[in-house]
């Protein structure tokens, strides 16, 4: 989870999403054919591009990474932030100095922290895919952020080629650049470290646009690509994987039944290869879970769950007793009564069942905002039709699968809905398409929505020197929008620049004000021993002694973050302190 991030005074990015959105409609209603000869021309050379299949998947997977690189003067590599984002990182640098996980240290109490296990072995509590495609763009590119832009980019071209299987090729063409626009740019998906969002979105896309050319040719390829979309998802967001995989196989398998022609022989020879990608997925994993975790059988979450959580994954599972927490910060995050804590949200969901559809509302609203904006409500007014239509419902069929999946989850963040993405831009294109011969108002706003977001984006690309509030109060499903926020993990990035800046190595002990709870500073890298600065917990103080002695060739620091602005002082405090004893970081800038 992230936490609220400071707000600006200025107008907020949601209001403008959904003000501009309705004078759109408007227009649409009152001045249908404004513009409609100049729209003509760009959907005759836009339809020339998209029948050109192949160029088609590469410019939309292009058209994201270079966008991207082009907001690099304004929005940066981001800093790591929330929980996620370290753990992925603690992932990605193991794999990148060819590990798979990391001993346990020597005083790893007081290096306990969210989402990572220090026992049996020191690791990520993540499914591997996330960190190893990060650790390509370190190993590659120098820094594990250049494997999530890479993966952005990718599921863009991937989300082309998959609706290229089930719509016309504008069409196509056309849903792969709105998902650039609301999803590559701005949103936590490219500027976190968190979720593997773009991972799955790009593994369900392969598995979703296998499945019309299985269906039509049986060719090995598409075996291939629909099994490779699979053991992605096996290794990022199994469950939802799963949710998704059931429906394509069942019409696959339903598929062959039909095809007479087709004997079993030939099918074997044809899905060899994706068996074979699939076992190796299997032999994999149950290495990982084994190596990481101690025992084939105990997946990745699993026993960082069961050490930590009261809460569990589904809602008909009971709370589990309260385990002993060393850190009073941890015990408020899993068990506390904080309106963050999972505990509190799991009682507060279950309690009724009016309270528990609430809960799948606010998901459902929150999904929304995050994957389509107002900007690409309107034309889901046309849904109940466009369900009905034959060319999509096996997509309409797995995307209530995954709906009912996610709604008996206990908890949920926009990247759970991810291996369904390709899904949601599918149905919103199908809506456009019946939208779009309701008369000249339908017409027109199915040719001005495109235009609208690229307004949006152009505005939030300003939004800083306008002054547009792009951090909105958050609630524990809202986590983001679609435009993201302001640039967050700031403080803890100066503190950690300041420190390696000092001769020899540190020893920063955080200390916590009350209820503070979810941007955590305890994170640190896979060898602890050998870090410049190594990050610890405040304890009682005979443990503190301990680690003093453990760490005695470190200059120790006592580092409050919740001080305003974060306060550095030297551990245990004297009397005079001097230099960095009495050093003041600025707070990251209110926007």
């Amino acid at each position: 989870m992230l936490a609220t991030q400071h707000t600006s005074a200025g107008p907020s990015f949601l209001g403008i999403d959904l003000g501009l959105t309705l004078i759109t409609v408007a227009l649409a209603l009152c001045f249908p054919r404004i513009g409609s000869r100049l729209f003509a021309r760009l959907e005759t050379w836009f339809g020339k591009l998209a029948r050109k299949r192949g160029l088609s998947v590469f410019v939309a997977g292009a058209t994201a990474c270079v966008l991207r690189l082009l907001l690099l003067p304004i929005s940066p590599i981001p800093q790591p932030y929330g929980h996620d984002d370290f753990s992925f990182l603690l992932a990605a640098d193991t794999f990148a100095h060819g590990r798979l996980t990391n001993p346990t240290p020597a005083m790893w109490m007081h290096f306990e922290s969210f989402h990572i296990t220090l026992k049996p072995t020191y690791m990520s509590m993540y499914f591997p895919a996330q960190g190893m495609i990060m650790a390509a763009g370190q190993v590659l590119a120098g820094h594990p952020w250049w494997g999530v832009w890479a993966t952005c980019g990718l599921m863009c071209a991937a989300i082309c080629w998959m609706l290229q299987g089930w719509l016309p090729p504008g069409w196509a063409l056309l849903g792969a650049m709105l998902a650039v626009l609301r999803l590559t740019l701005f949103s936590y998906w490219i500027n976190s470290y968190t979720g593997a969002g773009a991972t799955a979105a790009l593994a369900g896309a392969l598995l979703l646009g296998a499945v019309p050319r299985i269906r039509r040719h049986f060719r090995t390829r598409d075996f291939f690509w629909m099994a490779l979309g699979m053991a992605i998802l096996a290794t990022s967001r199994p469950y939802e994987g799963l949710l998704v995989s059931i429906p394509a196989l069942a019409a696959i398998v339903w598929c062959w039944f039909k095809k007479s022609s087709l004997s079993a022989s030939i099918l074997v020879r044809r899905v060899t290869p994706a068996a074979l990608v699939l076992a190796a997925t299997v032999a994999f994993m149950a290495y990982y879970d084994y190596r990481v975790f101690g025992n084939v059988f105990t997946p990745p979450y699993k026993l960082d769950r069961q050490t930590y959580a009261v809460a569990q994954h589904f809602l008909w599972q009971p709370l589990q007793p309260e385990p002993v927490y060393r850190h009073r910060i941890m015990r408020d995050f899993y068990a506390g009564s904080d309106i963050w804590s999972e505990t509190k949200y799991f009682r507060d969901e279950t309690r009724s069942a009016t309270s528990l559809l609430e809960a799948d509302t606010d998901k459902l609203l929150a999904a929304g905002l995050f994957y389509f904006g107002f900007a690409l409500i309107p034309p889901l007014v046309m849904l109940p039709w466009a369900l009905r239509d034959r060319r999509v419902r096996l997509l309409t069929l797995t995307g209530i699968v995954v709906t009912a999946g996610l709604a008996i989850e206990t908890f949920f963040l926009h990247h759970y809905l991810a291996p369904a993405t390709a899904i949601l831009y599918a149905l919103l294109l199908q809506c456009m398409r019946h939208l779009r011969v309701r008369g000249p108002s339908g017409l027109f706003l199915v040719r001005a929505i495109p235009v609208l977001c690229i307004t949006l984006a152009l505005l939030r690309v300003f939004a800083q020197p306008m002054h547009f509030n792009v951090a909105p109060k958050r609630t524990v499903t809202d986590l983001a929008s679609w435009y993201g926020t302001a640039p967050v993990g700031l403080d803890r990035a100066r503190v950690l620049a300041e420190l390696e800046s000092l001769p020899g190595p540190q020893l920063a002990i955080v200390a916590y004000a009350p209820h503070h709870m979810l941007s955590d500073w305890v994170y640190n890298s896979p060898d602890i021993d050998k870090s410049k600065v190594i990050w610890a917990r405040q304890m009682d103080p005979a443990r503190d002694r301990e680690l003093l002695n453990y760490y005695k060739g470190r200059q120790a620091w006592l580092v409050e973050p919740d001080c305003n602005p974060p306060r550095i002082s030297r551990f245990p405090a004297v009397q005079e302190p001097v230099g960095l004893a009495r050093m003041r970081i600025p707070r990251e800038s209110k926007r």
